[in-house]
């Protein structure tokens, strides 16, 4: 389908369509410890891996509200697909923010449709050498690796002195070595396996500075102003992987309705319990957690959004508060499905339950550093007393 015939609506709909799809295939992709390809084929027959590049290369280039969307419809289907689709997605548009020699090769042989994948914790060195950077090291928890077309890469530079100086490389991802380490509990079919380099030569024009990157202030990009997509790095990925959260909550509420009527409370007179008033309090509950926690996206989208079609940029303060609003949205969507989960009786922990694979999906993937809380909380309640967030990471 060629990119003119699709908007933000077709690829909705068609992502819709396939939430049972992806729902069905959760049990293999979890065992597989990596997606089916069916679900990563229709994802692409929808244009989900379109929707950040920008249109001048054949993408999509929607808004952030439309890429929210798409996110959390994709995570409502199957949390693992859903966090992969958020990765590719945001990497994806973070090529953008690099200088256009950088995007001209990687979109530009996209043909509109990019899968990347990224390392961003700099556990790995960068050596100066002509004409770009001789990467090595080792990057665990690299989210799509399998699957993905290119990888950025976080490394510390190697000095003679004590300044710290971090880059990002971007490399093809058949470069990368990939282990068979991932085995775990939660987010099981991400296949986050850790990839390493040795001795890789990265061009200059695919690597950028940390703190440039992160500020948008990347030299020698002609397409920034009047795009209305500038809008952070940290903010947009934190902005697109809540809403794998909220797909993931709204997930667990479905599938808790679907198997309440005719469910009875076991060894108790109650033959119905969705006729318990606890059971319909917690529910109310859930429900008013995940329409919280949408609600603050819609917010905080809308901010993100109009200072970017303002070609402006938000101020520190409210770029904090954002990072802790994100967190906070987090939160509740894992909230709302413990209140669930608590309530689903004993016969919800069989592997052949959906539910009780979103609810080890959301409990993991709210550990993630970035998203947990604890940093967004901190750094926001920080400036609300007057000091410095301590972190660039806003």
């Amino acid at each position: 389908m060629a990119t003119a015939d699709i908007d933000s609506g077709t690829v909705l709909k068609a992502v819709r369509e396939i939430v049972p799809t992806l729902r069905a295939n959760g049990r293999a992709t979890e065992e597989r410890g990596w997606l089916v390809p069916e679900n990563i084929e229709l994802l692409e027959q929808a244009g989900v891996f379109r929707a950040a590049v920008p249109r001048r290369f054949g993408g999509l280039d929607l808004p952030l509200a439309d890429q929210l969307a798409l996110v959390a419809e994709v995570a409502r289907g199957c949390g693992s697909t859903g966090w992969v689709a958020n990765a590719w997605i945001s990497s994806a548009w973070i090529v953008s923010q690099y200088p256009d020699r950088a995007q001209d090769e990687i979109y530009g042989t996209s043909d509109g449709s990019l899968k990347v994948s990224g390392g961003f914790t700099p556990t790995g060195r960068a050596t100066r050498t002509d004409g770009g950077f001789v990467l090595t090291g080792s990057w665990r928890f690299n989210t799509g690796i399998r699957g993905a077309d290119w990888n950025i890469l976080a490394a510390l530079v190697e000095r003679t002195d004590d300044v710290h100086e971090e880059v990002y490389a971007i490399v093809p991802a058949a470069e990368m070595a990939i282990a068979d380490d991932w085995d775990v509990t939660a987010a099981a079919g991400t296949g986050s396996c850790t990839s390493s380099v040795t001795g890789l030569f990265v061009p200059a024009h695919r690597v950028v500075d940390g703190f440039e990157v992160l500020e948008g202030q990347v030299a020698d990009r002609a397409h920034t102003a009047g795009t209305g997509r500038e809008y952070g790095l940290t903010a947009y990925v934190m902005a697109l992987s809540a809403a794998a959260y909220i797909g993931m909550a709204r997930a667990g509420l479905e599938l808790f309705l679907d198997r309440l009527p005719g469910k009875g409370i076991a060894y108790t007179h109650w033959e119905e319990q969705r006729a318990h008033p606890h059971i319909q309090f917690q529910v109310a509950a859930a429900a008013n957690k995940i329409s919280a926690a949408q609600a603050l996206a819609d917010s905080w989208g809308r901010r993100m959004q109009d200072a970017a079609d303002a070609d402006e940029r938000l101020g520190m303060q409210e770029r904090v508060e954002i990072r802790s609003q994100i967190t906070y949205s987090v939160l509740l969507a894992k909230e709302a499905v413990d209140l669930l989960h608590s309530v689903s009786g004993a016969s919800v922990i069989a592997r052949s339950q959906p539910f009780q694979r979103v609810h080890r999906d959301i409990q993991g993937l709210a550990l993630h550093g970035l998203m947990a809380p604890l940093g967004g909380f901190e750094a926001y309640g920080r400036v609300l007393v007057g000091l410095d967030p301590d972190t660039e990471f806003f």
